[in-house]
């Protein structure tokens, strides 16, 4: 069953990394050359300290939403999580390294944690990639379409045969 596969027999191990201190336009390169839309962001012990996607990296090229702002009775409101992601998407459009944009604390996964909890991390917490580490430091990547791939790949149990809809007590069709 797929579901209790672990991470360890479908991650990939030949990951695509950066420094936060790389440079935003190294990386958008390397991820265009590597033809991944994602990847770590690792300290220089091997320790993952964020993970970097296209999107953290068009927010530069983006136009960007102000805050929601009401007026009520000559008072200005402004709206708390339009506020906070207006200040996130400046802090990115600024940024000209890879640990001024990338999302930092990613989610993780251990290398025994089984596909079943990769699958939910991942829709939990809207991601579609999750750095797998062990004793520290990362020893792979685990994305959405490893995860499809592992159960597609799984055989299936073969089935009891059914009888043909509308057969019955030796009517012929």
């Amino acid at each position: 069953m797929p579901r209790s596969i672990p991470v360890r027999r479908v991650m990939t191990t030949e990951v695509l990394s950066f420094s936060p201190d790389d440079t935003v336009q190294e990386a958008m390169q390397a991820m265009v050359e590597h033809d991944v839309d994602g990847a770590p962001v690792l300290d220089a012990d091997g320790t993952v300290v964020g993970l970097i996607t296209t999107g953290d990296l068009i927010v530069q090229e983006s136009q960007l939403h102000f805050p929601t702002v009401i007026s009520l009775l000559g008072a200005a409101i402004e709206l708390p999580s339009s506020k906070k992601h207006f200040d996130e998407d400046i802090r990115r459009a600024l940024g000209a390294s890879v640990g001024e944009v990338m999302s930092a604390d990613p989610v993780m996964v251990a290398p025994d944690d089984t596909l079943e909890r990769a699958a939910t991390l991942m829709h939990d917490h809207d991601v579609s990639r999750l750095p797998v580490v062990g004793d520290g430091v990362m020893v792979g990547l685990i994305a959405r379409s490893d995860i499809v791939r592992a159960i597609v790949a799984e055989p299936t149990e073969p089935t009891e045969p059914t009888e043909p809809t509308g057969a019955a007590d030796g009517d012929q069709p």
